[in-house]
């Protein structure tokens, strides 16, 4: 064989593998727009501009959130969440990287095109993303709110080839780059679900099948009334005390008189106020949420009217934790968290915005405020001497970071106070930033962490402010921190009951 003869079968150049791919996502969308599609011309023209900017799904949250249930608000959530990184990524990298042209129109029949056409480039489609976003992130709170949202996106995704206005492979890109985000998100906070918080140890509690001798004192402003007539319909013996904030202690000492179990039904404001006087009076306490946050409720795996409903028919009850703090002329529980610092002035602040702007806003532009403002840090005589410290954060048992934030306890009843410290130093804003990225971290040079069951600290100024469970109180002079372990009893459903 002579060796000039070359055998070697040239392969196709990118460009050609590029030409066919082209052609052959061109003969889809020529095959899609002659076909017949019955009862589609009235839906998905319409279902199509109803998602442009997103309106769709803000629609659909609403509705979700509007469930009140705690699941239901936090998939409403996680599904705009996830939307709102699905259209970042692609207004910005996706329509900039690949400027493909929209698809010709001859082939789509008039009365399915679009009044007014898209002038963005064609690949890939942000409605598309943008629907497999908010239904894939639903879907990871909420399996069952994913389920009915999944259609309603599936709709969305195919309309855009039917209207013309995309090649069914900008929708399929599209598609997962908006699973992709929704995935992402989960990454940074995952769902509250992967692990069930222990079921010990397990309590005796009067089991109440009718409701019988429940007595639930309710917070108006916690927008409680629904969720409180709804526990009504699952123990109809049970009765139902509505108050205002201000009423709310008098109202729990009244109840807690004649009560067999005291009942409370708000934010973690008033769950603590209900634990004080629970531990006072000896009875078990049934927590229902139904505040913004419900961070105590949601860690004991209560969820909702269901869940407390069945736990208080079947007397099913865990003892837990309660931390103390203890003040010249200062004395008070908390169920969640106890601070002094940076954060007790946030709480302030938020509440001062919070009923104009809401809750999460009130939050963000607090932080904004008291970041930017000069100041000193808080000093006090911790062990071995006297620390500036921008932040000091007691947790009611160990708080484990399940995303980029510490997220939840997995068990109430450890022994143990979470104490954290952010270090004083000139610059709180990042120092705060700094503590919040090392997470649950030993050591860092501007956080440290330790857990105790008991914590003492001298020489702190008059007039410091202290939060706990979001509300705030001052102390002053020496400050200490305790565990009472296993004090209280508390209605909760146990796994496979």
């Amino acid at each position: 064989m002579s060796p000039d003869v070359d055998l070697t079968v040239p392969l196709p150049g990118r460009h050609a593998l590029r030409d066919r791919f082209l052609a052959f996502d061109s003969r889809l969308f020529e095959f899609a727009a002659e076909r017949n599609w019955p009862f589609a011309e009235p839906v998905l023209p319409r279902l199509s501009r109803s998602a442009n900017h997103g309106v769709l799904w803000f629609a659909a949250a609403a509705a979700i959130a509007a469930s009140r249930s705690p699941r239901g608000r936090r998939a409403a959530a996680r599904g705009l969440a996830s939307l709102g990184l699905a259209s970042l990524t692609i207004n910005t990298l996706g329509k900039r990287s690949v400027r493909r042209p929209r698809p010709g129109l001859e082939a789509v029949p008039r009365v399915r095109q679009l009044k007014r056409q898209p002038i963005t480039t064609s690949f890939p489609s942000g409605h598309a993303a943008s629907a497999a976003a908010f239904a894939t992130g639903v879907a990871l709170e909420s399996p069952k709110w994913g389920l009915a949202v999944a259609p309603v996106a599936w709709s969305v995704a195919l309309s855009r080839v039917y209207t013309g206005v995309h090649f069914p492979s900008d929708v399929l890109v599209g598609a997962a780059l908006g699973a992709g985000a929704a995935y992402a998100v989960r990454g940074l906070v995952p769902p509250r679900d992967p692990q069930v918080p222990p079921a010990r140890p397990r309590a005796d509690a009067p089991a109440l099948p009718e409701g019988d001798g429940l007595v639930v004192v309710a917070n108006k402003r916690a927008g409680s009334s629904a969720r409180v007539h709804a526990l009504l319909d699952l123990l109809p013996r049970a009765e139902v005390v509505e108050c205002e904030p201000r009423d709310l202690g008098s109202e729990l000492e009244r109840a807690a008189g004649h009560a067999r179990v005291l009942g409370v039904c708000g934010g973690d404001g008033s769950v603590n106020a209900a634990a004080e006087v629970a531990l006072r009076h000896g009875l078990p306490l049934a927590v229902l949420p139904g505040g913004t946050l419900n961070h105590f409720a949601l860690d004991l795996g209560v969820e909702d009217e269901t869940d407390l409903g069945r736990a208080v028919s079947r007397g099913e009850a865990v003892r837990v934790d309660v931390g103390r703090f203890r003040s010249p002329g200062r004395e008070g529980v908390f169920l969640n968290t106890c601070s002094l610092g940076v954060y007790p002035e946030l709480v302030r602040e938020r509440d001062r915005f919070a009923s104009k702007v809401g809750d999460w806003p009130a939050g963000v532009l607090a932080a904004a405020r008291v970041l930017r403002r000069d100041r000193h840090p808080l000093r006090a005589e911790v062990g071995d001497g006297a620390h500036p410290l921008w932040l000091l954060f007691a947790g009611n048992g160990t708080y484990h970071r399940l995303g980029l934030a510490p997220a939840r306890r997995l068990d109430l009843a450890d022994g143990v106070l979470d104490v954290r410290v952010v270090h004083g130093g000139r610059r709180p804003a990042l120092r705060l930033l700094a503590a919040a990225v090392a997470g649950p971290l030993s050591r860092s040079p501007v956080h440290a962490a330790v857990q105790v069951a008991r914590l003492r600290l001298t020489a702190v100024d008059p007039g410091t402010p202290l939060a706990y469970d979001g509300e705030v109180t001052e102390v002053g002079g020496e400050v200490t921190l305790e565990k009472l372990p296993e004090a209280l009893t508390v209605y909760r459903p146990l796994p496979g009951s």
